[in-house]
């Protein structure tokens, strides 16, 4: 599993036991959807989190991770770079500030469901 499956699992659950219960219920054998979502319900979703009110997430990548207890390394960072489209990561502010917004982009844009090209 990728990083942002980790972090997307951590505030949405875990996509695969959601599709497990779907077949379960004899529903289509088809990965879980959901609509898009706002940048404010996710806050919203990521806020409730506990420790989230002792955190700057809404700004720092390093404290989302940290929020959904990830290592937030540079080389995790940079994982979740390239899982988002940056091989030219380098761990600079302006970095960090652009992988935080395309991970909240990413996550609204999918209503919590990790898009196929970012799963392992």
């Amino acid at each position: 599993m990728g990083i942002f499956s980790s972090i997307s699992n951590a505030i949405f659950g875990d996509d695969e036991e959601e599709a497990k219960a779907a077949e379960a219920a004899a529903a289509p054998a088809q990965a879980p959807k959901r609509a898009s979502i706002t940048a404010d319900d996710l806050a919203a979703r990521i806020g409730s989190i506990p420790g989230a009110d002792k955190l700057n997430w809404q700004t720092s990548i390093v404290d989302l991770m940290k929020l959904v207890r990830i290592d937030p390394s540079y080389e995790n960072r940079k994982s979740l770079a390239v899982e988002m489209g940056n091989a030219d990561y380098s761990g600079s502010a302006e970095d960090n500030i652009a992988l935080h917004k395309a991970v909240l982009d990413q996550m609204a844009a999918a209503g919590g469901v990790v898009p196929g090209h970012l799963k392992d």
